[in-house]
């Protein structure tokens, strides 16, 4: 028997999923910690960003946890079992994408009316106050940022979801934003 990465047996799968069906959180991690890595990379093929891919192996542990009971050793491997349901979910988050995008496409009249709307405040301000002025001398995205989180009421999350950018950019954006423009009215 080969040693894993890890330096230690492989796990055993089938007795991992019966300890799973069993409550042992034991078998879980064990799984995890052996398959995690591989399963990732599985639906990061189908899914294309890293970000998702994760949330798509988390949901997927999740499920294996749950029923875990429903494995059956003569309907195919316990490997199989786990990659189908990495698999599926990650379809599934494809699937559910694409509806989303339909709801998109309805909600993006009311975005762009906000959006409008909050450069609409920006650009009521006296042109002549420094608050304008150090607003005006930011990056059109950083800018963008903090006037949707401060004007539009925005989490970092909706930002990040409405500039179709990660969540860490919107962050730093905004931070980097905030810092330029205490800068600028100190």
């Amino acid at each position: 028997m080969s040693l894993t990465a890890m330096g230690s047996l492989p796990v055993d799968l089938e007795k991992a999923l019966n300890g799973c069906a069993n409550g042992d959180r034991l078998a879980l991690r064990q799984i995890f910690d052996q398959e995690a890595g591989k399963l990732i990379a599985v639906a990061q093929r189908i899914v294309r960003r890293r970000e998702l891919a994760e949330e798509v192996v988390q949901d997927a542990f999740i499920r294996i946890w749950t029923h875990a009971h429903q494995y059956r050793s003569d309907s195919g491997s316990a490997r199989g079992w786990i990659y189908a349901i990495v698999r599926n979910r990650a379809l599934n988050l494809l699937r559910d994408g694409r509806r989303e995008h339909v709801v998109e496409d309805v909600e993006t009249l009311r975005d762009d009316q906000q959006a409008d709307e909050i450069m609409a405040a920006w650009h009521r301000l006296d042109r002549n106050s420094r608050l304008y002025e150090c607003l005006g001398s930011l990056e059109d995205t950083k800018r963008q940022g903090i006037l949707m989180a401060y004007v539009g009421g925005y989490s970092h999350g909706e930002i990040a979801g409405r500039l179709r950018i990660p969540l860490g950019t919107a962050k730093s954006w905004i931070r980097r934003g905030l810092s330029a423009l205490r800068e600028c009215l100190a």
